[in-house]
Order: structure tokens, then sequence, then C-alpha cells
């Protein structure tokens, strides 16, 4: 975790997609599969995409993925992300979850 920078994490959750997962990953109490997600924000995400947005999500410290036979297990680092960088993690999904105005 000290290796985790700030720009890494806001440049991940910078995309709509990857903020959806990440929201969804933090405020669920259980593990999530990747394949939970192959519709994101009302529409179908193709593999390969999901794919490179959990390796993302991943390496920026936002979130832990453990193999279990065929299917990566997806828990939020939250804690962890709140020691290193105190209230960003809760000031980013208060902001996510603020209806958008246009």
């Amino acid at each position: 975790m000290d290796e985790v920078r700030l720009e890494a994490i806001l440049h991940a959750l910078s995309d709509p997609v990857r903020m959806a997962i990440f929201a969804e990953i933090a405020g669920g109490k259980c593990v999530q599969t990747c394949s939970a997600f192959a519709s994101v924000c009302e529409r179908l995400i193709p593999k390969s995409s999901l794919s490179q947005h959990f390796k993302v999500l991943r390496e920026a410290g936002l979130i832990r993925s453990e193999r279990h036979g065929v299917e990566l297990r997806n828990t939020s680092r939250c804690a962890e992300v709140e020691k290193r960088f105190p209230g960003l993690i809760a000031a980013i999904l208060k902001a996510h979850a603020r209806p958008s105005r246009v």
C-alpha cells in the first residue's frame, strides 16, 4: 500500500465504467466476481475491456482480486486506502452517488 499513488487512484476512477465498478464493489458486503459486471452503466462490456478495467483498479490499489478456480473474486481495499489517504474514498464515492446536473 505504500507504493499506491494518489494519481493512480484518480486516474483509475476517472473512467465512468471503472467508477461504477468500484462503487459497486466498495458498497458491497461480499466479494464480487468479474462476470457480475458484464453490464455496467446500462451497457454490455466486452470481457477484454472488463479485464482491463479490473487491471487498472487493481494496479491503482483500489481492489484485491483472488483467483478461485476460473473466477476472480474482487474485494475493495477501502480500509487500506483510507489509512493512506484519509477521507479520499468517502469523498469520491459521495460525489459519485450525487446525481449529475446537466
